[in-house]
């Protein structure tokens, strides 16, 4: 998807600040406009005695998105700011993809997981305990705002030659966004495209999607974007970010508060 924006394939691809950020950094004009503040969870089997992030020391961690998942580095910060000590080298990493890390923790393969909100959900609904959500760990970092991590990523250039009908794209999704937080009718018409099993597991992505529709844009949130931005290059290096040592201006679309 990213490909297809870069090379001019596509004109919209949903993607997180963080690698708009380094893209500008690198001279090449993408800005964003936030579409989910959803974060991942740090989920364990029902009765485990893993009851904290100390717990974990020795066992198998299941990551979804590899080393630079942006959820396992704030993990990470946590566990250096609250035990001094970096998780990266408590644990026994497994990444994989999030459906496999699912199937993992069903099996007894791995002990914990660190997955995406949905896949999370999931497990949530089949009755595995939620030991941490990350906006949790990204709170007890001193990031007291919901900041939304993915969004719409385009070309400003671009944007500036379609102002007016990108407005209104994005009018109309957060007109589809709030049809769905306040209605259920909505969710009956999307339930046979959800892949939910039972009802346990339907309520739990609604729910979930629903929490993660962003309520604010502004200041707060960007400021806050700083301040996480920084917590993830200290933990990262540049093999995140770059060489960028702050957010770059122009990373947030201008056009776009609420």
């Amino acid at each position: 998807t990213m490909v297809a924006l870069q090379g001019g394939r596509a004109d919209i691809a949903i993607s997180d600040w963080i690698w708009v950020a380094r893209q500008r950094e690198e001279g090449r004009p993408f800005t964003f406009v936030p579409y989910s503040s959803a974060t991942g969870a740090l989920v364990v089997p029902a009765g485990s005695p893993i009851a904290s992030l100390a717990d974990l020391r020795g066992k198998r961690l299941g990551v979804a998105g590899g080393p630079l998942d942006k959820s396992w580095l704030l993990l990470r910060a946590l566990s250096l700011r609250q035990q001094g000590h970096d998780l990266a080298a408590e644990v026994d990493p497994v990444f994989a993809a999030p459906p496999l890390l699912n199937e993992q923790i069903k099996e007894g393969r791995i002990d914990a997981v660190l997955n995406y909100w949905h896949y999370a959900a999931r497990l949530a609904a089949s009755g595995m305990t939620t030991l941490l959500e990350v906006k949790d760990a990204r709170n007890a970092l001193g990031i007291r705002s919901e900041v939304p991590m993915i969004g719409y990523v385009f070309d400003e250039r671009w944007a500036s030659r379609h102002r007016d009908a990108l407005l209104a794209f994005f009018r109309a999704t957060r007109a589809a966004q709030s049809l769905l937080l306040e209605s259920d009718a909505e969710w009956t018409e999307v339930r046979p495209q959800m892949g939910a099993p039972d009802q346990a597991t339907f309520e739990a992505l609604r729910d979930g999607y629903r929490d993660g529709i962003p309520r604010h844009w502004g200041e707060a949130e960007r400021s806050d974007a700083a301040q996480l931005f920084d917590v993830l290059r200290k933990i990262s290096g540049s093999r995140l970010v770059g060489s960028a040592s702050k957010i770059p201006e122009g990373t947030f679309w201008s056009e776009i508060t609420y």
